[in-house]
């Protein structure tokens, strides 16, 4: 399937400008998604063979591999995504506001670097809207594997009120979430990364954590994403903050507004992601592992392109791994060949 995706399917994809094939894959995993027929089949050729599920925040995934926030922003595809083999599927990033995202274009790919910078800024229909599409689907609360639905700032709203546009969007979304990424890292809303440092970080935390006590069925595991460009005192900052407030996890890492060596053609507008984000992404893990004490479970996430990476990130400590940028370059596959690699080096990585 990946010799199929790489040397035909591939490159009728790099043809298209990358943000329309991105849409292409996402229609495409909704279609999957809505045809029974169509999912079964794609299932028992993808679904994981041997692997063992993991508990984890009191849920159960079936493997170690989900997919990350940023390919279905809307909700549009993600029941699709079990069939591909995902033990896991984060939607969003999702705002109070519906917004358009920043001008176009804004997706550009790199295939000879298996790199992808990306400038979106949040384009979404809304948290509402994604309420309603939830609330339409079919299947609810009967979802074989955890989905996820990560939270951000809406552009137009000012940071000092960034605490009630992010706890508009977890009133409305929490109560249909296994889990709930609030994300604070992304390099394409303005000043949205200042929120990392630890006075507004607090208060931020502070406010969700109490408004999930309230919570219609009762609390869900809260986790936070964090950037691959802090330094070593903001990232001790942030393990101290999640501590204290009482999170149950860190998502490490979203895109890097560096360009690694390497990278010098790619674009400097946005976040880079893919193979050139790995060791980067790796580092701030090891820190993190560290820093806790292993006390605050982290999902790896960047630069992920084949089973090998998903197994470093396991190394350094990560309890679960994520991919986006790797599905692009590597196709449907990848989630079924990485949990089976993890699943054969399950009692040394777990």
């Amino acid at each position: 399937m990946s010799f199929l995706y790489e040397k035909v399917l591939a490159k009728a994809l790099y043809a298209m400008d990358p943000e329309t094939a991105h849409q292409v894959g996402l229609r495409g995993m909704g279609v999957l998604g809505s045809i029974t027929p169509l999912r079964v089949l794609l299932e028992r050729r993808l679904l994981p063979k041997d692997a063992k599920p993991i508990e984890l925040f009191g849920l159960k995934f079936p493997n170690h591999i989900g997919l990350a926030a940023g390919f279905d922003k809307d909700g549009i595809g993600w029941r699709g995504a079990g069939a591909l083999g995902f033990g896991h599927v984060e939607i969003g990033t999702v705002t109070r506001h519906p917004q358009a995202g920043n001008e176009k274009p804004r997706v550009f790919r790199y295939p000879h670097l298996k790199a992808v910078v990306n400038s979106y800024g949040f384009p979404n229909a809304g948290a509402d809207a994604l309420r309603a599409r939830l609330l339409s689907q079919p299947g609810r609360g009967k979802r074989p594997y955890p989905l996820g639905i990560n939270i951000g700032k809406s552009k137009i709203t000012p940071l000092e009120l960034a605490h009630e546009d992010y706890l508009y969007s977890f009133k409305l979304l929490a109560p249909f979430a296994d889990y709930l990424v609030v994300n604070i890292s992304s390099p394409n809303t303005p000043g949205l990364r200042a929120l990392q440092d630890r006075a507004p970080l607090i208060q931020l935390l502070t406010t969700l954590k109490k408004e999930n006590l309230q919570t219609a069925g009762g609390p869900v595991p809260l986790l936070l994403k964090v950037a691959p460009d802090l330094n070593p005192k903001q990232l001790e900052d942030i393990v101290q903050v999640v501590d204290e407030v009482g999170f149950s996890g860190i998502i490490a890492t979203n895109t890097t507004i560096s360009r690694p060596p390497g990278t010098e053609i790619c674009e400097t507008k946005g976040g880079l992601s893919g193979k050139p984000l790995l060791e980067k992404s790796l580092q701030v893990v090891r820190f993190l592992h560290k820093a806790s004490g292993g006390r605050i479970p982290i999902i790896g996430c960047g630069g992920i392109t084949q089973a090998k990476d998903a197994g470093r990130f396991m190394d350094e400590g990560a309890s679960l791994v994520q991919v986006y940028s790797g599905l692009v370059f590597r196709g449907p596959s990848l989630a079924r060949e990485i949990s089976e690699a993890l699943a054969w080096h399950q009692r040394t990585w777990a």
